[in-house]
């Protein structure tokens, strides 16, 4: 059986402040460090687990993991593709923004639905995100707010491009991302519904292993923690 691995990213400053981060590039907090590479000895203690490539975003937290993690696991020498399909959701005007200030700006409710809901989109931003890091792509492409619906649907070309046929081939994989994007593609792998959606969290720098067979679907799903393996049947 193949193995899908999914990782977040460690504790970033945003995180640490309590900030909406999306497309703002940070760096992981000390604690951040030390998570990613806690991610990578609980990597070392899953069994056949021989990722041929890593993927991840082109936002810093994200790749100093993968690169923190792979230093661990001695995988420095794997290829690593960094695209920005799998960068965090985009908070579109909430960017920058302190979680508890929204709140008593829009209301419990409204920060809710954009935070968790399915479909719905933050305020946008007023203008384009310019950085040298996105000069490649096709500026149309680029979204100044998105739901997590929306971010499901760009990140899917690139997991179905590049993921999908290295997992027929049979060849484990690593994906470093973030906690909405990773939540899209879960919900995507575990068909939740638009409702129970909202309930799903994902900690930072804890390990989601799933174990496909031939038809990739799920035959096990796997939480890595510091203190167990949680081992959750599917």
């Amino acid at each position: 059986m193949v193995k899908l691995v999914l990782l977040r990213h460690g504790e970033s400053t945003a995180n640490q402040a309590n900030i909406y981060t999306g497309w703002n590039d940070v760096p992981l907090t000390a604690n951040g460090c030390l998570q990613a590479v806690q991610a990578g000895k609980l990597l070392q203690q899953l069994p056949d687990f021989k990722p041929t490539h890593i993927h991840t975003s082109i936002l810093s937290r994200a790749i100093q993991t993968a690169n923190l993690t792979a230093e661990t696991c001695h995988w420095l020498w794997l290829p690593i593709t960094k695209t920005w399909r799998l960068n965090e959701r985009h908070y579109g005007a909430l960017r920058g923004l302190n979680k508890d200030v929204s709140r008593k700006v829009f209301g419990k409710s409204q920060v809710l639905e954009w935070r968790r809901g399915f479909d719905s989109v933050p305020p946008a931003q007023g203008s384009p995100l310019i950085s040298r890091r996105y000069h490649d792509c096709d500026p149309r492409q680029l979204p100044r707010a998105e739901s997590l619906h929306q971010t499901l649907q760009r990140l899917l070309p690139y997991f179905w491009d590049a993921v999908v046929p290295a997992l027929r081939r049979g060849e484990d994989q690593l994906i470093v991302a973030h906690g909405s994007s990773l939540r899209a593609l879960i919900k995507y792998l575990e068909r939740i519904d638009d409702q129970a959606i909202i309930h799903l969290e994902v900690p930072n720098a804890q390990p989601i292993v799933y174990e496909l067979d031939d038809q990739f679907r799920i035959i096990m799903k796997r939480i890595l923690t510091a203190n167990c393996l949680n081992d959750r049947l599917k």
